[in-house]
């Protein structure tokens, strides 16, 4: 795998997201407790930046109309939202935290 550097895991606090980009992918970054996963940083409903949005626990929701998602599996979480979200392979490597392209 082509393992991209995309963050430093001291730099995103237990319950917040942050959008990168990796070969032009938005990809929501979230820290869960201290750990990290990384998901379509776009709502499967309508264009909207999932990283805008509330973190809790694993459950991001949409600031656009409130769809939520689980950030550990990409699952959509019902109501507004049915299509999944996209996982990513990530990896932390001491604190620099690193993601590849292609399914988690």
């Amino acid at each position: 795998m082509n393992w991209r550097r995309v963050a430093r895991a001291s730099e995103l606090r237990p319950g917040e997201a942050r959008r990168v980009v990796v070969d032009g992918i938005e990809i929501a970054l979230c820290n869960v407790a201290g750990e990290f996963f990384a998901v379509d940083d776009v709502c499967t409903h309508a264009y909207a930046s999932l990283s805008e949005g509330l973190l809790s626990g694993a459950e991001i929701e949409c600031p656009l109309h409130g769809g939520c998602f689980d950030v550990k599996t990409g699952r959509a979480l019902g109501g507004i939202v049915t299509e999944d979200l996209r996982r990513f392979a990530l990896r932390v490597d001491g604190d620099d935290v690193l993601i590849a392209l292609g399914d988690a």
